[in-house]
């Protein structure tokens, strides 16, 4: 791929010994760099990747899209999930459940969107219609998910709240096998990210300068 960073993750001298740096290091270097992004920058990001995505063969024939709307820094997701119902696609969005869990409700455009604020945490925007249940991720056939960080093998570095740890477990309990696609910057494809048993690959990447399907999914 040729967006992957030579020296992405910086080794540890611990000891005589090399180590990788764990997660939580690695999710504030990431931050701290999203942190600092201008807001043009993120609104033009969002816009490229919009049209990226849609290059995907998966969203191209995809019926049922779980999606997510951005928050702060995060890579723009407004502009896809309108593109998204302006084919027809139907568009599926997380609300955050007290045990971290998420259930799902429809998107049918910005006037759907309510503004929650989860105790001390970031306040996100849910959809403010009915609410359909955490299974219904189950009948998406690409599931797009947030992230921090991606490497070639498809191993994906999340926030660390378990949200999306729960909806990749529940996905292979039921037999589901969406199309699993993360949404970053280009500077956040990596060579390597720390993964342990539980973690699932995903399929593909798109970023502001193109849609990369990964190998080890």
């Amino acid at each position: 791929m040729s967006t992957l960073r030579k020296g992405a993750e910086r080794p540890v001298e611990h000891d005589g010994r090399t180590a990788e740096p764990d997660k939580r290091t690695l999710r504030r270097e990431f931050l701290a760099v999203r942190n600092r992004l201008p807001e043009d920058v993120v609104r033009a990001a969002g816009e490229a990747l919009a049209r990226r995505a849609l290059e995907l063969p998966e969203l191209a024939g995809a019926r049922t899209v779980a999606a997510y709307v951005s928050v702060g820094t995060e890579p723009g997701t407004l502009a896809l999930l309108d593109a998204l119902r302006a084919r027809g696609v139907r568009v599926l969005l997380p609300v955050l459940l007290p045990d971290n869990d998420l259930d799902w409700g429809e998107y049918t455009g910005p006037d759907s969107l309510t503004r929650v604020q989860h105790g001390g945490k970031m306040a996100l925007f849910e959809p403010s219609g009915e609410r359909l249940g955490p299974a219904a991720v189950t009948g998406a056939d690409v599931v797009l998910l947030p992230g921090l960080a991606v490497d070639a093998r498809g191993m994906r570095l999340g926030r660390g709240g378990g949200s999306y740890d729960r909806v990749l477990a529940r996905l292979e309990r039921a037999g589901a096998g969406p199309a699993l696609v993360v949404l970053l910057y280009d500077t956040e494809v990596v060579e390597r990210v720390p993964a342990q048993a539980h973690d699932r690959p995903v399929h593909a990447v798109v970023t502001p300068s193109g849609a990369h399907h990964l190998t080890g999914a």
